[in-house]
Order: structure tokens, then sequence, then C-alpha cells
């Protein structure tokens, strides 16, 4: 069977909660201090989660095949202009990294913020997450060379970029 995207479910959080965190390791290992990244917990992930549910503007899928969750994607209205639409989070577990769930996932937060009007679709990503860079780039977003700084935790600032494109 392949992958599935839907919408997440109140059952799905802490699952989506541990591909968050085993994302998030792999993917700022080298960017972000590794006792950072060894201190993330799936529970605090999974009681953000919860909580964030239940704004009805935030909407979150999930790529599901055989049964797990393997990657999951956030998005709503942007946090800056909300007349544009964001995508907040993108995260695939990372021994499905290369598969077809990240791809996916994006097509449908393109086309859902789409249907929902937005003409415009707008991400943050860390300067110095290339792979994530070089996903959005394929995928047809670009950077408009608005940089801010990403704040991890005590004393962690990174700088990151906007990528955007119409829709």
């Amino acid at each position: 069977m392949g992958t599935v995207i839907r919408a997440e479910t109140a059952t799905d959080v802490d699952a989506v909660a541990a591909v968050h965190v085993r994302a998030t390791r792999a993917s700022y290992a080298g960017i972000m201090p590794d006792e950072h990244l060894a201190a993330l917990d799936p529970a605090v992930f999974a009681a953000r989660r919860r909580s964030v549910r239940a704004d009805p503007e935030r909407q979150t899928l999930v790529a599901e095949r055989d049964g797990r969750i393997v990657g999951f994607a956030s998005f709503g209205p942007d946090r800056e202009e909300p007349a544009l639409g964001e995508l907040y989070a993108i995260y695939v577990d990372p021994d499905e990294w290369g598969g077809d769930a990240g791809r996916l996932l994006f097509t449908a937060v393109r086309q859902s913020l789409h249907d929902r009007k937005y003409p415009e679709m707008r991400l943050w990503v860390l300067a110095g997450n290339e792979r994530a860079r070089r996903f959005y780039e394929r995928s047809g977003m670009t950077t408009d060379g608005v940089p801010a700084t990403h704040r991890a935790g005590a004393g962690i600032e990174l700088p990151k970029l906007r990528y955007r494109r119409p829709l």
C-alpha cells in the first residue's frame, strides 16, 4: 500500500510528535547543539500539538504508510500577513527521507492553501538547513531574501530565511 495523506486526528498526536522529534534531531544535527537536540521530549511536543489543535485556522496533514505515521505538515494563515498562507512545519521520519511522503505532503498543503484562496504560500527555513532548502527549491519555492532569527531555546539563535511562491 502506498503513502496516504489525510487530516491529523487526535489519536495521531503522539505518533506525530515522535516523528517531529526524530526528524528534528536528524535535520538539525550539526546546526543546533547536540545537547539541545538530545533533550527534545516527544511528550512535550505532543502537549504543544494538542494545544494548537484547537485553532480552526491551522491544519495538520499526516503521511501514513502501512498504518504508521511517517510524516506531517502543519499550515494555515501566515503569522505576519494573515491574507497569505504559511507552511508552519513539514517533517518526515528520517527513515523515510528520499521517499514520497515529503513531496506528497507539500503538494497537499499547496493545494489546500490554494483551495482556501490564499494568493501566496510562505515558509521559514533555517539558513543552514541545506537539505530542506533544496527540497523547497525543487518544489517551486524561492527565497525572497528576508532574514530573521530562529530562537530554539536558551541562547540558541540561528539565521532563517523566508521562502515564498504564488498559488
